[in-house]
């Protein structure tokens, strides 16, 4: 009785201690910089960095509308200072002194609309923000959620080298949306609870280049081949089934948002040295022959620490993962040469 009350309050005392390490007064200064702040993901991303506790000031940037974004989310009691910057001679200011920038900036998918569509407008975009990312912040961590991430990421790092400021490990494609919806559809079908739910997502961020790993799911369930194939095709389609149910009003902003403030989150307590965080993310890689991919990857105090594996494929997996080669390769290959241009 006495020794399991002593248990209980030891384990009880190292909560404090985790506590008080995490709270506002002992972490570090995080100057956080969100890049389209006043769009349908800048604005709710906005609202929930301004709840996480490891932020302590929030820069938002956009072309327009960002002066009421900072005014309505400042008002949240909690630790960050908010400040809203609009147009072009305001993005310096923005960016400077950022750890990390996250940019959700660019146009949403409507109905009818191809990745192709979309890569036309937000490649320029991306291509002046990370001009102006390796100029005014360039040590920053990189975000990109702006689609189609799988051509932006390489595009991204194409500017930075030529800046001469590309540095791997400090550039992340945000693919936690991904892995939010296979934990969603996975805990929903095997009947678990969804937060005990992990499931990797590989490959890339787009239709066919999204291959979930269910066969490393956890807790493992004893799922038919059927199911499991209509898992992964609803993991792979998600984007479009919410611009559907949305019939022309809009795109995945909300889920996205909360992808994108989960992976910041992650970015953030890897660069304050808690150990062990491990996120899957589409990066610069040799896991496979293509330069870039997603997988899982622990993150640190530089960023990527180590690309992990991908650990035991099933065949419908290794089948997945040869399928999505040719259409990555030529999104990769695309942001290559619109950067090159």
């Amino acid at each position: 009785m006495f020794r399991s009350m002593l248990v209980r309050s030891s384990a009880s005392a190292k909560q404090a201690v985790i506590r008080r390490s995490f709270s506002s007064g002992s972490v570090p200064e995080r100057k956080v910089a969100i890049l389209g702040a006043a769009g349908g993901i800048g604005q709710p991303l906005a609202l929930l960095m301004k709840l996480n506790p490891l932020v302590s000031s929030l820069s938002l940037y956009d072309i327009a509308n960002t002066p009421g974004v900072a005014a309505d989310v400042g008002h949240i009691n909690t630790r960050s200072e908010v400040v809203g910057y609009m147009g072009d001679d305001n993005l310096a200011k923005a960016l400077e002194g950022a750890d990390l920038v996250i940019i959700p900036a660019g146009v949403p998918r409507k109905p009818g609309m191809t990745r192709d569509d979309l890569f036309n407008i937000n490649a320029g975009i991306v291509k002046n923000l990370c001009t102006a990312i390796a100029k005014y912040c360039p040590h920053a961590l990189i975000n990109m959620i702006s689609n189609p991430v799988n051509s932006t990421v390489p595009i991204a790092a194409e500017i930075f080298k030529k800046a001469g400021m590309y540095d791997e490990k400090k550039l992340f494609g945000v693919t936690t949306l991904d892995v939010v919806r296979a934990k969603t559809f996975y805990a929903g079908k095997a009947n678990v609870p969804v937060a005990e739910v992990n499931v990797p997502v590989i490959g890339g961020h787009a239709g066919v280049t999204i291959l979930p790993l269910f066969s490393q799911a956890t807790p493992q369930a004893n799922l038919s081949g059927d199911v499991l194939t209509a898992l992964t095709k609803r993991t792979q389609d998600g984007g479009t089934e919410v611009v559907e149910a949305k019939a022309g009003k809009g795109s995945a902003t909300l889920s996205m948002a909360y992808a994108g403030a989960l992976f910041a989150d992650a970015c953030l307590k890897g660069l304050n040295g808690v150990p062990d965080v491990v996120e899957c993310s589409y990066v610069q890689s040799t896991i496979t022959e293509l330069p870039f991919f997603a997988s899982k990857v622990r993150l640190g105090k530089n960023g990527v620490e180590e690309v992990l594996d991908l650990g035991p494929l099933s065949d419908f997996e290794k089948e997945g993962l040869e399928a999505l080669k040719p259409e990555l390769k030529s999104s990769i290959e695309k942001g290559v040469k619109f950067a090159n241009q």
